[in-house]
């Protein structure tokens, strides 16, 4: 367990991973960055009245990401980021406006439509945006929408 709530596993997990044999090992940088990550989730999960957190991505190593079609800077490489849902609190706009006014420290928050992308990187940024998807690409606004 990284933390009361949240195994490893939960956090490795992956469809994408399993279909096509690639190893989603982290290694022990992305563990301790994924322990800080299940920290702050701890946070999120008692913020949002002790509901469980869906976890749908978490640590991707560079073949998976990629494999997904995501850019080598992602956060989730680095064990710094998680994609969840919280439905026992709400809806994912619900879920990211109650910590968009939180006092609770991360680098990023995503509001990605059915869910929330959260950065744990120590840069503590509070960088708030919102996705929109046009023609299988994102565009980010500022703020939760």
């Amino acid at each position: 367990m990284l933390s009361p709530h949240f195994s490893l596993d939960e956090f490795t997990a992956s469809q994408t991973a399993t279909r096509h044999g690639i190893d989603n090992t982290p290694n022990e940088t992305a563990i301790e960055n994924l322990r800080m990550l299940a920290a702050l989730l701890e946070q999120v999960r008692e913020l949002l009245g002790g509901n469980a957190i869906r976890i749908s991505s978490g640590y991707r190593s560079v073949n998976l990401n990629r494999a997904i079609g995501s850019n080598d800077t992602s956060a989730h490489i680095r064990g710094y980021a998680a994609d969840f849902t919280c439905s026992g609190f709400g809806t994912p706009i619900q879920v990211a406006k109650k910590i968009a006014e939180s006092n609770l420290k991360f680098d990023q928050m995503i509001y990605e439509g059915t869910w929330i992308h959260i950065s744990c990187d120590p840069k503590n940024r509070r960088q708030l945006l919102t996705a929109r998807f046009k023609g299988g690409k994102a565009f980010y606004t500022t703020g939760i929408e």
